[in-house]
């Protein structure tokens, strides 16, 4: 269970008890809770009584609360949703993406998915009165697809009324921090580690610019085995994300990737890999561990279309879009919702341009 991996200060533990725990390599309440009562004694240097009641606090704070369906309602209803600046979708999504869950952006390269990103970012760090957060982000980027520049012109366009000066748009930056990791190990490691950097930046968004990019670059699924590894590598990154996002109330916001697959008449099954549907990367398993999921696709050179597949609020709505230097823009005769017949978010089809040769690996 994730909650285990908390260190003990962030369980309530004095920060003195925590340093004489940690000089017996005891610092997580897992460390604690898989030592005997009076191995955690001698190393605490507490009376068996007080040793007891450490243990039963402790247990306590790792074990998941029980919520009622009433106090979700409430919740939802407090406006415990992130503005994603586009009204049209914010209107779809009853108020924009729910805090405490994972918002997956899927679609073929160049239709906007790291301008969506950026401009969620921009907005994060905005005043609540003007619809955002006054909290920092932190930007994952795995494919070194993060632009300083573009984030200061997409703030500069989209906000031009804010960002009237220097100083506002360097305060802005300075709260978007980016971290670059380029293989599966590093972005499990910094994941792990996030806490603390949440606390400590008082974040508010949590992007990971792209969840596919070294996971797919590192397992060849076609090798024995490697399927397995990569859906238990993915299985650990989806825990600790959900985990992050339910226990500071936060968005968590990833981007993933395309593949194709093709439908076996005779089995009525897909596998990955071959040409055929154009779907979104990771494949079933993956798709059932996001709470959100838009498709960005194409509809010709210039325009493209925003597809909300997948929600637990939102009905299945297509919004037509465009990138301009304000982001991605919506114009005011094309925000009406046109609804589509959905499918299983993970088999439902994507445009891609006929030019781009989809990565099928």
């Amino acid at each position: 269970m994730k909650m285990a991996s908390r260190l003990l200060k962030r369980a309530g533990i004095s920060p003195e008890l925590s340093d004489q725990l940690k000089r017996h390599k005891i610092e997580s309440c897992k460390d604690l809770l898989t030592h005997t009562s009076f191995e955690v004694m001698y190393a605490a240097g507490l009376s068996y009584q007080n040793t007891l009641e450490m243990l039963e606090a402790v247990s306590k704070v790792i074990a998941p609360p029980i919520t009622t369906a009433l106090e979700l309602w409430k919740l939802w209803n407090s406006g415990s949703c992130f503005s994603t600046s586009i009204p049209a979708l914010d209107k779809v999504l009853r108020g924009g993406l729910p805090c405490g869950t994972i918002t997956e952006v899927t679609g073929p390269s160049g239709c906007g998915k790291t301008q969506f990103c950026l401009t969620l970012s921009v907005v994060a760090t905005l005043p609540k009165e003007l619809g955002g957060l006054d909290r920092s982000v932190i930007y994952i980027d795995t494919e070194s697809a993060f632009s300083a520049e573009r984030l200061v012109e997409i703030a500069q366009n989209r906000f031009p009324d804010y960002f009237t000066c220097k100083e506002k748009v360097l305060q802005m930056a300075s709260r978007v921090h980016i971290f670059r990791e380029m293989t599966c190990q590093d972005v499990l490691n910094r994941l792990e580690r996030l806490e603390e950097i949440i606390i400590s930046t008082r974040a508010g968004l949590i992007i990971l610019d792209s969840v596919a990019s070294v996971v797919r670059k590192e397992f060849d699924t076609t090798l024995p085995g490697n399927l397995i590894h990569r859906s238990n590598l993915l299985g650990q990154e989806s825990t600790t994300l959900k985990y992050l996002a339910h226990q500071f109330n936060i968005p968590v916001v990833l981007t993933n990737q395309i593949t194709t697959h093709i439908v076996n008449q005779g089995s009525g099954t897909a596998s990955e890999g071959d040409s055929g549907l154009v779907t979104a990367a990771l494949g079933n398993t993956w798709s059932h561990s996001v709470n959100t999921r838009f498709i960005l696709q194409y509809v010709d050179g210039r325009q493209r279309q925003l597809l909300v597949a997948k929600s637990p609020v939102a009905p299945f709505v297509v919004l037509n879009y465009t990138i301009q230097k304000e982001g991605i823009a919506i114009k005011e005769n094309d925000d009406k919702e046109t609804f589509y017949e959905g499918t299983d978010p993970s088999l439902q089809s994507i445009r891609v341009r006929t030019s781009i040769n989809v990565d099928t690996t």
